[in-house]
């Protein structure tokens, strides 16, 4: 069953007084879209920054936000976290009143509400509506949704509208609406709640003269039941048809209709902003930043997985020798350093995913512009990516005993941090249009596979085939790789002595290094056997790529979230 609530035209129900209207229907419960780690007051705040004009000055805005939480009965509350799945916050019935003051921040005229008591006991569902009663008694028009009300509830609205399969069965006054079916052949039980005995009818659970149309034999043909379904919802929209309610709704639009002169037609769809692009960064910007502080499991624990990777990695390389070993012992650091910067940024995924709901709430409802938030989330997330590789670059770095030069130390911080944001940058291309983390991660985990392969430590990269040969030019951990190990091998010597003359083995010059058949004496050899350009460009041109590679994942990024379907 779907109703939608006015015993009036829409325009005139604006124009005269406010009226409560009922809106039962079979959808999904509609969450909250709030943000839990702020408090009641930093919310209602929020919104008045950014919704309310710019001319009205914030002593003003203030003073309404102040209004607001004593005209909702938030006083006690207002200076309380709303609450999260981590965190506890405040009851159910003040987290809805939180969600209604930030529309009514706006002083609408008509406030359209989906399931404001989904999830509440049938105290706190009765309580949030008597409020909703005393706001239409004081000008406003509110057209709701609700899920099985009960009788106290179902009491409290005006007008009522039924639609079966698209099409009106009844518009008119609530109180009239049970008169009306009994008129027609549907009489409601004496302690039956209206709201559900509207559901049976319309659902073809009862018949004429009050009976229900399951047949008493226990074998139900299912053929006929639908059909019966079918012949209930014909012979109710042609009742409404040729009733009272129906012609004097059609006489009251033809009126309505005659009175104008010209009809506007705005374009669909269209979001206007009462602020600036700065004013709105300012303040998405901050609530990000105080969002992403206030939530331990995101920063705190990324920071405390980083200090113990870290610590491990240190302890598992410590103090790498200029050997024959000190060879894989560095390349195999270097390698999982890599790679864990790449794996690390899987988190990222959820980064658009968590709060799609706010997001799509808030921009529809004109709070900020796509642009805004696509930066206030990239900069507050590199932000926190910029600490965690920066701290876990030192630990390890001096735990290992890498090249000890402070510009060695410098290139490896730089080259670890810009692995992480590439890496963070192609989590939110794959993520940005994705409702489920799972299926993100498991996009993400295939790609970074493919990736690691393609790195030039698991397979030598001069002598895979041509046609699979071009993959590595999209491996981010490839130019990570290369760039640390130009970094760190170039200058490295790892056999000082020559070789005894009486030893089996025979020495040659190259280059004018020394080598010995199946021993490597310098970094820069590795470094040729590796196929990798350690000149001065051959560094830094993994660093280009990098950038280039992490522009066009935030360009993509940008666009799928810029073009995700947000109206429904």
């Amino acid at each position: 069953m779907e109703t939608y609530g006015s015993d009036r035209p829409f325009s005139k129900v604006c124009a005269k007084q406010a009226r409560v209207h009922l809106f039962v229907c079979r959808i999904t419960s509609k969450e909250d879209v709030v943000m839990g780690t702020l408090t009641v007051r930093e919310n209602l705040s929020f919104s008045a920054a950014l919704r309310l004009s710019s001319t009205v000055s914030q002593s003003e805005k203030e003073a309404r936000v102040k209004h607001l939480i004593q005209e909702l009965g938030l006083t006690k509350v207002a200076d309380s976290q709303v609450g999260t799945q981590m965190t506890r916050g405040i009851s159910g019935g003040e987290r809805k009143r939180t969600n209604i003051g930030m529309e009514l921040i706006i002083d609408p005229a008509v406030l359209f509400l989906d399931e404001p008591t989904t999830g509440l006991d049938a105290s706190t569902a009765n309580s949030v509506l008597l409020l909703l009663k005393r706001m239409s008694c004081q000008g406003r028009t509110i057209i709701m949704s609700i899920h099985q009300p009960r009788y106290s509830i179902y009491r409290l609205f005006d007008s009522l509208t039924l639609l079966v399969g698209g099409k009106m069965v009844y518009h008119g006054p609530a109180p009239n609406a049970l008169d009306y079916f009994a008129d027609i052949g549907y009489h409601c039980e004496p302690h039956n709640n209206p709201a559900d005995f509207f559901l049976d009818v319309i659902n073809g659970n009862f018949t004429v003269n009050n009976m229900t149309s399951v047949n008493s034999s226990e074998d139900v043909n299912l053929e006929e039941l639908s059909s019966s379904r079918q012949s209930i919802e014909e012979r109710l929209v042609l009742e409404y048809k040729n009733s009272i309610y129906s012609s004097n709704t059609q006489a009251e639009l033809e009126q309505i209709l005659l009175d104008k002169k010209f009809i506007m037609h705005p374009a669909a769809r269209t979001i206007t902003y009462n602020s600036s692009f700065l004013h709105q960064l300012q303040w998405v910007l901050q609530r990000t930043f105080k969002n992403l502080l206030l939530s331990p499991q995101i920063s705190v624990a990324q920071v405390v997985v980083s200090i113990f990777l870290g610590l491990i990695v240190g302890a598992i390389f410590f103090g790498v020798k200029d050997d024959q070993s000190g060879i894989q012992n560095r390349m195999g650091a270097l390698f999982f350093i890599t790679t864990n910067q790449c794996f690390s940024t899987v988190s990222a995924a959820e980064l658009f995913i968590i709060e799609r709901k706010l997001f799509l709430h808030e921009y529809i409802s004109g709070y900020y512009r796509v642009s805004v938030y696509f930066l206030s989330k990239i900069l507050s997330d590199m932000f926190l990516r910029t600490i965690t590789s920066v701290v876990f670059s030192c630990i390890v770095y001096h735990l290992i005993g890498l090249k000890s030069t402070s510009a060695a130390f410098f290139v490896f911080v730089v080259t670890v941090t810009l692995v992480n944001y590439t890496a963070t940058t192609m989590t939110m291309a794959i993520s940005a249009d994705q409702s489920v983390v799972s299926l993100a991660n498991m996009f993400l985990s295939i790609t970074f596979v493919f990736m690691m392969i393609f790195s030039g430590h698991l397979v030598n990269l001069p002598s895979i085939m041509e046609w699979l040969a071009w993959l590595k030019y999209l491996s981010i951990p490839r130019y990570g790789l290369a760039a640390l190990q130009i970094n760190e091998f170039v200058g490295l010597k790892f056999c000082e002595e020559i070789v005894n003359q009486n030893s089996n083995m025979s020495t040659v010059v190259s280059n004018g290094s020394m080598s010995t058949f199946g021993t490597t004496c310098t970094g820069e050899q590795y470094l040729d056997y590796s196929g990798i350009d350690y000149t001065s460009w051959g560094l830094w041109m993994n660093h280009v790529a990098l950038t280039v590679m992490a522009l066009i994942f935030l360009i993509i990024a940008y666009l799928k979230l810029r073009y995700i379907k947000k109206f429904t």
